[in-house]
């Protein structure tokens, strides 16, 4: 494969965003995906373009079929074949597993599980044909070790590993590889919500003092994506700063 083309799904704030621009950076061109932060993704891409890196912003919601066949169909047009998917878009919330609601449920596996069925059958016909390619899925540490009030969430981002494992053994052949990275708690917007309080305590209760960053998921992200990590696949790699031991 000639160029290397990454599409970063849910890239326009947070871990999404730091994954951009560690891919760019690092010569990637890069399709930022973003559903409805238009201005930040559009903002990312202005950066990257005026630091001479080649970036598109491109708006679909990855529960939607033909919205991602459409993104897809656009970073290939502007930049060639995908061979870096990152499959980053998710929505989480903390809820009683009683309160949840049908509408909670099904929104929270039609984005964070089948999101990633869409982006990964749009782009797997070029990499199995060039027998090369590689995708990174991001899970949780809750997909790992469960979550009181995150059962929703927690039940989709363990599906997450269980495909990526999957997924590897079935494209190894080809090879294509396929990972996973565990976040921790990162200080995002997504956990801002907790309270300063909350976050606090989380950080005292990571081993390594502190929340982890955007970057941190990213630099584990490039790696997987990375020749060094060549011979990796079907694993997960889990960045919490020891938070789950």
């Amino acid at each position: 494969m000639s160029r290397a083309v990454a599409l970063v799904t849910g890239a326009s704030r947070g871990i999404g965003r730091a994954v951009a621009a560690r891919l760019a950076a690092a010569g990637y061109a890069v399709c930022v995906n973003y559903r409805e932060r238009r201005d930040k993704a559009e903002e990312l891409v202005a950066a990257l373009t005026a630091a001479g890196c080649e970036a598109l912003a491109v708006q679909a919601d990855v529960a939607v079929r033909a919205e991602v066949d459409a993104m897809v169909r656009r970073t290939e047009e502007a930049f060639g074949p995908v061979t870096l998917l990152v499959n980053n878009a998710g929505v989480a919330g903390q809820a009683l597993f009683q309160d949840v609601t049908d509408e909670m449920w099904e929104r929270y596996f039609a984005v964070n599980l089948n999101g990633m069925r869409h982006t990964i059958q749009a782009v797997l016909p070029h990499m199995i044909h060039e027998k090369a390619g590689c995708i990174v899925n991001i899970s949780s540490i809750w997909g790992q070790h469960g979550a009181s009030c995150e059962v929703t969430y927690s039940c989709t981002k363990h599906a997450i590993i269980g495909l990526t494992r999957s997924l590897a053994m079935e494209l190894a052949p080809s090879g294509i590889r396929v990972n996973c990275v565990a976040p921790g708690v990162i200080d995002t917007d997504m956990v801002q919500v907790l309270g300063e309080e909350t976050l606090r305590a989380l950080a005292e209760q990571t081993p390594l003092g502190r929340l982890g960053t955007p970057e941190d998921i990213a630099a584990a992200v490039a790696f997987l994506a990375s020749d060094e990590a060549g011979f990796i696949t079907g694993q997960v790699l889990t960045a919490d700063g020891g938070f789950i031991g």
